[in-house]
């Protein structure tokens, strides 16, 4: 059976002018943490820089590095595995379902578990 993310990973964004399918996107390394990779399925050039959402995937007990967006509020909806989010110093556990939010400036890093994590990112206003 087919997961969520998954779904994400060949599904499409729809608007009236056409459409990107996401099988398309190719994956991309983060520049700065190891062991993360990136689908970048809306950017700023689809979205007229207002949003941007992405695919992230952090290989087991890697993680995405204590760090700040100034300028971005950014989401997170975890879709697969599992982790722990630390989000303005607080320590949040990951598990499919679970949605954390950052306002811009909010200091936070996300620690995959032994099975890896896969999450759904959004930046408003987009982050590329």
């Amino acid at each position: 059976m087919m997961n969520l993310f998954d779904k994400f990973e060949t599904g499409r964004f729809v608007l009236p002018s056409g459409q990107v399918n996401f099988a398309a996107v190719a994956w991309s390394l983060h520049p700065t943490f190891e062991g993360v990779a990136l689908k970048h399925l809306i950017t700023a050039k689809d979205a007229g820089g207002a949003f941007s959402y992405h695919l992230v995937r952090i290989a087991p007990d890697k993680k995405i590095g204590l760090h700040i967006h100034q300028t971005q509020l950014e989401t997170h909806e975890v879709v697969a595995g599992g982790g722990v989010c630390v989000n303005a110093g607080q320590e949040l556990p990951y598990e499919p379902g679970t949605i954390s939010i950052f306002p811009a400036g909010s200091e936070h890093e996300v620690t995959a578990g032994p099975d890896g994590l896969c999450l759904f990112a959004k930046f408003i206003p987009a982050l590329c």
